[in-house]
């Protein structure tokens, strides 16, 4: 028996997929970057004394978080919101 047996699926409005395709572009962005490598495998420019195969491949820790953060909150605006039924306690919930 399935647990989303209480939701009208034919209710729920369908996922934007232009705005789940954007958030995949932005997921894949860190990835094709990093796995270029012939890009960055270089010591010039060198910044505070790192040689930029490492300042660069650091930098992307940074924008691989933004986007993966921008990519999550599109994920989020994209799906509808499916609301909760039943009566069952949340996992934080004490029951007495």
């Amino acid at each position: 028996m399935s647990i989303d047996n209480d939701v009208d699926h034919d209710t729920v409005p369908p996922a934007n997929k232009g705005l789940l395709a954007i958030a995949g572009v932005l997921l894949a962005i860190p990835i094709v970057a990093l796995l270029w490598v012939g890009s960055y495998a270089k010591k010039d420019p060198v910044l505070w004394g790192f040689p930029f195969f490492i300042w660069y491949q650091f930098l992307w820790v940074f924008l691989c978080s933004g986007l993966t953060y921008t990519a999550y909150r599109l994920v989020l605006k994209a799906r509808p919101h499916r609301p909760m039924t039943g009566h069952r306690a949340d996992a934080g919930e004490v029951t007495r």
